[in-house]
Order: C-alpha cells, then structure tokens, then sequence
C-alpha cells in the first residue's frame, strides 16, 4: 500500500544530506512503533486483568507428571 508521509523541509532536508533512504527509515520507524504499542497493549491487558494463582493447578501437572 502506498502512502503520502509529510516531513518538514529541515528534517527532509537533513536526511537528504546524511544519505538516509526515507521511504526505509519511515517502515523501520513504523515496525517500531507497532512493537511498542503491541507491548503497551498487552501491559495494560496484563494490569487489567492480572493472572491469579489456580487451586485446581498443581506443581505435576506443570511438568506433565501423571
């Protein structure tokens, strides 16, 4: 999918001078931020409903003993 990003003229600018690939930088810059997000989300999910101890789980069944 194409999009239109608009950077202002120094930043542009700058990047134009230093040989950065904008188009590459600005998927980078999104990967990122959608990993940050993601891990905020599941913190909140996390802090919203916290996991609690299960009476009916014991320490066997966690190593598959019979």
């Amino acid at each position: 999918m194409r999009t239109s990003v608009i950077f202002d003229d120094e930043l542009a600018a700058e990047a134009r001078e230093l040989g950065i690939n904008v188009s590459e930088a600005a998927r980078e810059g999104l990967r990122q931020a959608i990993r940050r997000r993601r891990a905020e989300r599941d913190r909140e999910a996390y802090l919203a409903h916290p996991e609690t101890e299960d009476p009916d789980w014991d320490e066997a069944e966690s190593w598959g003993e019979p």
